[in-house]
Formats: C-alpha cells, sequence, structure tokens
C-alpha cells in the first residue's frame, strides 16, 4: 500500500531508469537522475537537521523544482513552491507565514533573493549546491520509517480575495487518494506524454508531475513565453508528441479565439482536461473539430480539497447557453449543496458546494482562524467529528443527475432588485461573434456593473449591440476594451488586476 508519494518514484525508478521523465525541451532530467537529485538533497537537509519543516523552492520552472520537490518531500519536509512571478511582497508574506529555515533557488532566482533581502528571511541557497551531497541511506531509511500518511506534503497559496494569500497545507493521504482516482479517469498509462501549462508553484500541476511518476509517463514542462503565442505553442506541442493536458480554459481558448487551430492542430492530442473557468460553448467547439478523436474532460475542484473533486466526461453536444456540466465527484469523495440556512438544496435548487471525504487538505498553514471558517463540521452529522470543506461555489444538479457550476458566491450581485450572476452577463457577451472574452466586475460602492472585454467591435457599437441583447437590468454601466485579457500566473483570468485597474480609472 502506497503511503508516501515518493513510493512512486522508488518503484519507477527499477523499472525505467533511463527514460526521460521531465524536460522544458532544453533541459531534461530522467527517472534515474530525478531519484539520485532528490536523495542527495534529502541527505543534505536530513544533515542539516531540517525535518518536518517547510522548505521554499524559488526556482524557475524546470525539471530541477520538480526534483527540488521530490528531494524535501524525501527528507521528511514538505516544499513551498514559489517563483520570479510573483511580486516580492507575496513572496514575504509566504516567508513570514512558514518560517523556512532555507530558501532554495537557482542560478537566476539567488541573485533576484538575495537582491531582495530573502536570506535575512531565511539561509539562501543554491539548489545546485545540494547534488554532491553522499547519500546518506541510514537516515533516509530512518526518516521514511517514521512518515505517516497524514504528514503534510506540500503548502501552495492561493491569492486570497482579501490580498492576503492563504497557505493550504496537504497530505501525502489526500494526494495519494487524488491520484488514484484522478489517473483512472484520464487513463494514464506509460505511454502518457503530458504538456504541462501551469506554474508549479499552485497544486494543478499534481495533475502531470506524480502520474508521471507512478506510471513512468514523461511530462513536457512547456515553456510560459509559448502561451502568448499561440501557433508556436501548438508546434512544440507536435515536436514533442503531447497527447494529453490538463489545463485552464483560458489557455486553451487563447490558441483557438486568436484562430492558431486554422494553421496548425496538435496532432497527437488524445486527451484533453480543462477546468478553473467556464468554457465557451463557441471556442470549445473549435477544439472538437479540430480534434475529433480526443475525449474532453471537465474537471473541477478547489485547491482546499486536493486538485479536482469532479469530473465530466463530454458525450453530447450542448444548446447555445447550456453550460457544461462539472458531472460528478471522483469515487471517494461526496459533494453536498447547501442552502445559506445549511439545509441541502432540493432538486433543482442552487447551493453552495460542500465537500467532505479524504480529499480535504489539512486546512490553512498557520492560520486556525480562516480555516476554522472554511472547514466546518458536517451539519448532517452531529455524531462524531466529520468536517466539510465551504468552496463559495454555487451549483446545481440538472435534470439529467449532473453536476453543473453555477458562479461564485461573490460573483452574485443585487442590482437594482434583481439578483445578478457575473458570469451570466459575460457568457452572453461572449455568445457574440465579434466579442473573443469578457469579464464582469462589481463596484459595489457606486452600484456600477464594468464589463472588460476583448474583441473587433468598439465600445459604444457593444453598447447598443447588448441593449438589445441583454435585460436592462444587466446592461454594464460601463464598457471598457482591451487588447487581452490580464491572467494571474497560473493562466486564470485576473479578476483582482481588473479591479484594481477600475478603481485606479475611477479615482
Amino acid at each position: 500500500m502506497t503511503r508516501n508519494v515518493i513510493d512512486y518514484l522508488n518503484r519507477i525508478v527499477n523499472i525505467c531508469p533511463d527514460k526521460t521523465a521531465y524536460s522544458d525541451g532544453s533541459v531534461s532530467l530522467t527517472f534515474r537522475q530525478v531519484y539520485d537529485q532528490s536523495r542527495a538533497l534529502a541527505s543534505f537537509l536530513a544533515g542539516k537537521g531540517i525535518y518536518k519543516k517547510p522548505v521554499v523552492i524559488y526556482m524557475q520552472k524546470s525539471p530541477a523544482e520538480v526534483a527540488a520537490f521530490f528531494g524535501t518531500v524525501t527528507a521528511g519536509d514538505y516544499y513551498v513552491p514559489v517563483d520570479d512571478t510573483m511580486p516580492f511582497e507575496k513572496i514575504r508574506m509566504i516567508l513570514d507565514n512558514v518560517k523556512s529555515p532555507l530558501i532554495l533557488c537557482d542560478e537566476k532566482t539567488i541573485g533576484d533573493a538575495r537582491a531582495q533581502g530573502l536570506d535575512k528571511e531565511a539561509q539562501v541557497l543554491l539548489y545546485s549546491d545540494t547534488l554532491d551531497t553522499p547519500v546518506d541511506q541510514e537516515a533516509l531509511s530512518d526518516i521514511r520509517g517514521k512518515a505517516l500518511d497524514t504528514d503534510p506534503i506540500y503548502i501552495v497559496f492561493t491569492s486570497g480575495s482579501t490580498g492576503t494569500p492563504k497557505g493550504v497545507c496537504a497530505c501525502h493521504r489526500s494526494v495519494i487518494d487524488y491520484l488514484e482516482v484522478l489517473t483512472d479517469v484520464l487513463k494514464i498509462d506509460e505511454n502518457t506524454v503530458f504538456g504541462s501549462q501551469t506554474p508549479l508553484f499552485v497544486d494543478a500541476c499534481l495533475k502531470e508531475l506524480y502520474p508521471t511518476l507512478m506510471f513512468g509517463a514523461t511530462t513536457y514542462l512547456i515553456p510560459r513565453y509559448l502561451f502568448a503565442t499561440p501557433v508556436p505553442l501548438v508546434e512544440y506541442m507536435n515536436r514533442y508528441k503531447i497527447n494529453t493536458v490538463c489545463w485552464v480554459v483560458t489557455a486553451l481558448k487563447m490558441i483557438s479565439a486568436l484562430g492558431a487551430l486554422d494553421e496548425v492542430r496538435p496532432e497527437y492530442l488524445h486527451t484533453i482536461a480543462f477546468g478553473s473557468e467556464v468554457f465557451p460553448l463557441r471556442e470549445f467547439r473549435k477544439w472538437r473539430k479540430a480534434c475529433p478523436d480526443a475525449e474532453f474532460i471537465n474537471l473541477y475542484g478547489p485547491t482546499e480539497a486536493t486538485g479536482m473533486t469532479c469530473y465530466y466526461r463530454v458525450d453530447r453536444d450542448f444548446e447555445d447557453g447550456e453550460p457544461i456540466p462539472i458531472g460528478k465527484p471522483f469515487p471517494n469523495r461526496e459533494v453536498m449543496l447547501f442552502k445559506e440556512d445549511m439545509t441541502l438544496a432540493g432538486a433543482g435548487e442552487e447551493g453552495e458546494i460542500c465537500i467532505r471525504g479524504n480529499a480535504l487538505t489539512l486546512g490553512y498553514y498557520n492560520d486556525p482562524v480562516k480555516t476554522r471558517e472554511a472547514f466546518v463540521q458536517n451539519p448532517l452529522n452531529p455524531f462524531y467529528p466529520e468536517l466539510i470543506y465551504k468552496t463559495g461555489d454555487i451549483g446545481r444538479v440538472n435534470e439529467r443527475g449532473e453536476l453543473v457550476f453555477v458562479s461564485r458566491k461573490d460573483y452574485q450581485i443585487k442590482r437594482n432588485g434583481y439578483r445578478i450572476e457575473l458570469g451570466e452577463v459575460e457568457a452572453n457577451v461572449e455568445k457574440l461573434p465579434e466579442i473573443t472574452s469578457a469579464v464582469c466586475i462589481w463596484d459595489n460602492d457606486k452600484n456600477r456593473l464594468v464589463l472588460y472585454y476583448v474583441g473587433n467591435v468598439e465600445e459604444r457599437p457593444l453598447k447598443k449591440i447588448l441593449t438589445e441583447k441583454l435585460s436592462d437590468y444587466m446592461i454594464p454601466n460601463r464598457i471598457v476594451r482591451l487588447d487581452k485579457i490580464p491572467q494571474t500566473p497560473n493562466g486564470k483570468i485576473d479578476r483582482a488586476g481588473l479591479k484594481k485597474l477600475y478603481l485606479s480609472k475611477r479615482k
């Protein structure tokens, strides 16, 4: 029985040691190299007495960063990934929260770390300087013998709606449980070639990094700059025969909306999993046309429940305006919909999506108050302690018995006596052939609805079109055209950034 994710590495290195495990197209590591590097780092940490501690990994997205993760875990510690796309203010808040004794850097980030004074917060060290450490087999065996599946494996920090990041701490039990059900749904095997889109400081990278160890697959860490150049991105995927992607919708939409699929098609893709945002049907249909033999899977889940909680294999066509369901929970987790009074929503009623089961993480690191707010006792069970996680997402079950994502609780507004879903306004705008992307924000102080969009229509004509398409109470007060919708480092729509932009202009 697997109790520790490093068991996957210890097993696979004996099966295919010389196969490429992780690559960015320029630098590659085999399973043997990953194994050797992780054991060297683990021996270094053990020699320094760093055990059951958070270790900050401040490196660029690379195979070496992945090996640093595994080395940290092999040492009985848990990794805290940050990278050079993060503002230093956020990195300092993370360091203040975790109080790590060590920051591991690469040749590029170590200069930035020292220039910003991070070496005053913790010891700053080049990851490569640890790799000459002789392996201390006795120490590593002792660490492994004491390990429990409830021990932490990583802390990843969410952006935080209040501006203060929250560190979600996951354990081996929840990660292993997630990996076993996810890889079954995605049909992962030794022939899988992943194309990794997300930065390594978010939990979404679990979908590629660990299944690679489980099955002896290969993961290509696609360079960030390619996601601004869709044709070269698809050409990169074809060059390395990438056949499986698990991407945020924004990344997929960028390729199709800019017409790249008309110039070059992903030749090897057979599994396309997507999530984090609603996939507009117009762009989804372009992908189905370009990859008619691929399987499309909608994934849904919060970081606090270890990756993804629900999945839906797209097995039918959808009418315009019909949302693609998020389907049903993975095995060994339950999704419940609760109304405001914490009673269950009835058939067809909307309710907050709440999750129970092994998928739940350990909570927010060093933040018991926020943990108690989000991880609460199951109101249906008064007999023994049983936590559920309140996602803040609103869902409903459709007539087919499929779970459908409706909105974020904080995306629901009240305007002129009407309840409005910001996502509904966005979806209606994105139906227009002139529009590529649309995002709405709500100015609560001024009671104003603001629409940002990308498209080939000017603001004034768009306003006139919307007056003919939308109900009066849904028409934005202000419409702003952008060259592109800003994104967070992990490829999601940067709604907080847009709100800041609007407020700065309003002043």
